[in-house]
């Protein structure tokens, strides 16, 4: 059965910084790019950061380039996703995804959720930022 899980989300202010985990179970980490999507209410769900399979060269949405960074450790079958300079408007339930298909690389449409309607979703984990 596979599983992934994220973890590391929680109350924060404004220019603080926090740390999420996706850990996954049950498929071959080494075949998936994975994606780190968000959505705030009201709002539709976005990607915000795709990480090949390699962890190199990973895509970041605008909004985040510059104060979100991605490391990948296949060892551990986790990827991570240091937030920095937390601002309100990053206050968001926060997924991690697989994306099915294409060798192991992010997919061109890669911040549209339905890129990973094929692959494996996490829970979730809530970041709350205030200001």
């Amino acid at each position: 059965q596979v599983q992934l899980a994220e973890s590391g989300g929680g109350l924060v202010q404004a220019g603080g910084s926090l740390r999420l985990a996706c850990t996954a179970s049950g498929l071959i980490w080494d075949d998936y790019a994975v994606a780190w999507l968000r959505q705030a209410p009201g709002k539709e769900r976005e990607g915000i950061s795709c990480t090949n399979w390699s962890g190199q060269f990973p895509y970041y949405a605008d909004s985040v380039k510059g104060r979100f960074t991605t490391s990948r450790d296949n060892t551990k079958n986790t990827l991570y996703l240091q937030m920095d300079d937390l601002k309100p408007e990053d206050t968001a339930m926060y997924y991690c995804a697989t994306a099915s298909g294409n060798y192991g690389f992010c997919p061109g449409s890669w911040r549209s959720a339905d890129a990973y309607s094929g692959g494996y979703w996490g829970q979730g984990t809530q970041v709350t930022v205030s200001s």
